[in-house]
């Protein structure tokens, strides 16, 4: 089989989304003493939490939507990339910069159709999965253009 045909499917690890959940939760949470421990008046720090929690609180109910929505991943040669929704329906989706895949792990940064950004921490073994082993492949293939 040629590799230009290659798809690799994979389903994305509730666990590893719950640590990306829980980063984020904690991350945000961190941004928001440092702001608080700045040396600026007390207005400007107040204004500062407010902005950084409603900032906080947007990108992580957009991480949790797509959670939500998505059940699986499709990714072809040539950075084509579909999203396994809960109707069971495969959305187009695309593939961002920032996405590296390493030998075990990687980390998906998508965009949905709408528009919507977020990133899957997913991991896999040559080993034991066909479709991480194309993964791989198609990475190679991939890889420089994202």
């Amino acid at each position: 089989m040629s590799s230009n045909t290659y798809s690799a499917q994979l389903r994305p690890d509730e666990w590893l989304r719950l640590i990306v959940i829980t980063c984020g939760r904690l991350l945000a949470a961190a941004g928001f003493v440092l702001i608080l421990v700045l040396p600026l008046a007390a207005g400007l720090r107040f204004t500062g939490c407010l902005i950084w929690l409603a900032w906080s609180w947007l990108e992580l109910r957009h991480y949790h939507q797509a959670y939500a929505t998505y059940c699986g991943i499709r990714i072809h040669v040539g950075a084509g990339v579909q999203l396994l929704n809960n109707d069971g329906e495969w959305v187009p989706a695309r593939l961002l910069t920032g996405s590296v895949l390493l030998q075990r792990i990687g980390w998906l940064h998508l965009q949905t159709s709408d528009g919507r950004q977020f990133a899957e921490l997913i991991r896999g073994d040559c080993r034991e999965s066909d479709d991480w082993r194309r993964l791989q492949v198609i990475w190679r293939h991939i890889g420089a253009t994202t």
